[in-house]
């Protein structure tokens, strides 16, 4: 929320040349992702117990989700801090220093954690070691750069906190923070969700729920690719359309939804033609293990096509300064859709019913994004050809 919120507001007020304000954006953003990310890490290891059972954590698996959340949340603002820096970075015009930044912290993490599991024998403990070490390193690169900062200078002032200036980085950051956090909650119920219905199926509860959470977990690579083509493209939409170039507003969006589209026709192919090569690279097992994995994998990414349209239309609206618009369709596919369906497809369908909510919120949030993007289509036309009138 605050990181692509400061991002989206550094962009716009560029366009329009605002330069002081958006030193202060800046400035401000960083301040608000200290705050807010220092209170969650209480927040976090306070209430962790709690957490856990509303993640539908079983007996079994508690002890290990304890090890790992505990020393993860003690590197939440090291995370939270370099995300935020990191958007506004590539807003910024750099997006090589941006790539860096992260890849920095994932390199290290791959290499640590063999060391820390294998060679130490440290288990959950030492992969939440090597990922902590890794969110440290894209701290400080992402940190390094903002004397650097070629667009604005931030200085002491601008990190005074400023009602007004957080209060338009919450609300351009507000869809990002839904679709986040609707997450959080899909991943939540989904869980529970599994964990009962599984019960009572031949699968128990700790297979649906170790199969689908690799299924979740490959599905947010997925979205991460998507991602970041959308917020790529977001300082250029958002300059762009502060500049009302709108022109070449329409070709950044038209590029980026043809690139989202290519990755997601390529994951759809993976998951439904090959998903145990996926399955396997997570330590397959045998049996009921497998055949669930791979009923997952085809059922919960049926309609992932669809995915990469609604991302990018999501943050399209967001960097275009339509916040609202942008919450209501990352909060319909996440919550208004996806709810409903998870709590009435099970009770006819058993455990392979939490599986269809998947597709079901997909195609429906992707109605509703289509209708969305072609009314702003239909805006942007029309404001292209005032522009050119009075050109």
């Amino acid at each position: 929320m605050i990181g692509n919120g400061g991002a989206a507001y550094l962009s716009l007020k560029l366009g329009e040349g605002q330069i002081a304000v958006a030193k202060k954006g800046v400035g401000n953003a960083v301040s608000l992702v200290t705050v807010v990310s220092i209170l969650l890490t209480v927040v976090f290891l306070v209430w962790i117990n709690p957490l856990l059972t509303l993640f539908g954590s079983t007996d079994i698996l508690r002890p290990s989700a304890l090890a790992y959340g505990v020393i993860i949340g003690i590197g939440l603002p090291f995370m939270m801090i370099s995300a935020a820096i990191n958007s506004m970075i590539r807003a910024d015009g750099s997006p090589k220093y941006a790539m860096f930044s992260m890849v920095i912290g994932a390199v290290i993490n791959v290499i640590l954690d063999p060391v820390f599991i294998f060679v130490f024998h440290m288990g959950v403990k030492g992969a939440a070691i090597a990922t902590v070490i890794g969110q440290v390193a894209s701290f400080v690169v992402s940190v390094v750069y903002m004397p650097r900062f070629k667009t604005v200078r931030p200085d002491s002032a601008s990190f005074r906190p400023d009602g007004r200036t957080c209060a338009n980085i919450l609300a351009f950051g507000l869809s990002s923070f839904i679709t986040q956090f609707a997450i959080t909650i899909v991943m939540a119920l989904t869980n529970n969700l599994l964990a009962r219905y599984g019960a009572a199926s031949v699968y128990g509860s700790e297979i649906p729920l170790t199969a689908t959470g690799i299924v979740m977990k490959v599905n947010q690579i997925m979205i991460a690719i998507l991602l970041g083509i959308a917020t790529g493209a977001q300082p250029i939409l958002g300059f762009n359309y502060g500049a009302k170039n709108y022109k070449r507003v329409r070709q950044a969006l038209k590029i980026a939804l043809v690139a989202s589209e290519v990755v997601s026709v390529i994951g759809f192919l993976i998951f439904q033609f090959a998903p145990m090569s996926v399955v396997s690279r997570f330590g397959s097992e045998e049996g009921f293990y497998n055949e669930f994995a791979v009923m997952a994998f085809r059922i919960f990414l049926l309609f992932c096509p669809l995915t990469g349209f609604q991302t990018v239309t999501a943050v399209y609206l967001q960097a275009v300064g339509k916040p609202v618009q942008s919450a209501v369709l990352s909060l319909a596919r996440q919550i208004i859709f996806f709810v409903p369906a998870a709590l009435i497809l099970p009770v006819s369908m058993g455990v392979t019913g939490v599986l269809w909510t998947g597709p079901v919120a997909d195609g429906l949030a992707f109605l509703l994004s289509l209708i969305l993007l072609l009314y702003e289509r239909h805006y942007l036309k029309k404001h292209h050809m005032l522009e050119a009138l009075k050109a």
